[in-house]
């Protein structure tokens, strides 16, 4: 299992106090926008963005401020444009880090992201010279404690239901992958299936991982990783480690 996979995120942020909150809307805000922007405001013709609006409904962000933010992204509400970034970055032990945010400032946004990565023992890294040890993928995140299903059945009709592979992230929560083009109709196989869906996005998985076995090294991942979520702009931290 990576050291530091999606789902290691999402528990992260469900389990966020309400000090928070204001963080979260903000980020779920800019990716709101920044879809309207690229697909339109029409959430029924735009996957991305009947993505984010869900999971801001999830985390009881007002509707209004989803509203707010799609006519943004449209252009109906004035605004700063809101502009999406991928960041490359080498951290302690060769292992490579794709950094994915929105920022309405990118000059800000570049320099702090620069300061925390050198603060911490990373390397800002050129356009291109990480990325590709990546493949952009959807990833669906199932709990298997909602069904009756053996793992050996749930991972079957995660596969019927168009899903491309499988791994399991913890003990009781199923990562299926796919294609970005079929996340959401895996969405609503695993629905029809009656399996429960804990959360989903378009993100990044390594084409191969890179053990990390020591533990001061662990420890500065960690860090970085902590570090670079709470930033403001940054939305998802992917690596290729595995521990």
């Amino acid at each position: 299992m990576s050291g530091h996979n999606k789902w290691s995120q999402i528990k992260h942020k469900k389990a966020a106090s309400d000090a928070k909150k204001a963080q979260s809307f903000s980020k779920l805000a800019k990716q709101i926008s920044l879809a309207a922007k690229e697909g339109g405001g029409d959430p029924s013709a735009n996957v991305a963005l009947r993505m984010w609006m869900e999971k801001a409904k999830t985390v009881n962000m007002p509707i209004a401020n989803i509203d707010k933010a799609v006519k943004r992204g449209t252009g109906e509400l004035a605004g700063a444009e809101i502009k999406p970034f991928l960041y490359e970055a080498y951290g302690p032990g060769g292992v490579a880090l794709l950094i994915e945010g929105a920022t309405d400032n990118t000059n800000r946004t570049n320099s702090e992201v620069k300061h925390l990565l050198n603060k911490l023992g990373a390397k800002w890294a050129e356009s291109g010279s990480v990325s590709y040890l990546f493949e952009r993928k959807g990833l669906i995140f199932v709990d298997k404690t909602k069904t009756k299903k053996s793992a050996d059945d749930l991972e079957m009709a995660v596969i019927e239901a168009g899903a491309s592979d499988t791994q399991w992230v913890e003990e009781n929560v199923l990562q299926a992958i796919t294609e970005p083009d079929m996340l959401d109709l895996v969405q609503d196989g695993l629905k029809e299936a009656k399996l429960t869906i804990e959360d989903s996005l378009l993100g990044y998985l390594a084409k191969m991982e890179i053990e990390v076995d020591d533990e001061k090294t662990r420890q500065q991942l960690a860090n970085i990783f902590e570090a670079l979520e709470e930033h403001e702009d940054v939305n998802s931290v992917y690596s290729n480690a595995k521990f």
